[in-house]
């Protein structure tokens, strides 16, 4: 697993945009005594189960590879020229 340039300003964005995603689904929401590992769990079975994203193998759900799949997510779903991509 290569770490992206960036990747924890992707993971906030994609947090950001996954939580709007949540809501508008009907799906629920995420609250501010949330903790951000709840968040990125949620949000990852979240778009695993809507086949946005690959599940990751099994053993391999771990925090840190959650957060690089919500990073490539979210680097996907920016504009080539965004400056996260740079």
């Amino acid at each position: 697993m290569n770490k992206l340039k960036h990747e924890a300003e992707l993971v906030k964005h994609a947090l950001r945009i996954g939580a709007v995603y949540a809501k508008k689904r009907g799906v629920g929401q995420f609250e501010a005594t949330d903790s951000a590992k709840d968040k990125i769990t949620y949000l990852y079975r979240l778009l695993v189960h809507d086949k946005l994203i690959q599940p990751l193998a099994k053993g391999q759900e771990s925090e840190p590879n959650m957060k690089h799949k919500l990073a490539l997510w979210m680097s996907r779903q920016l504009p080539d020229d965004h400056e996260l991509l740079k």
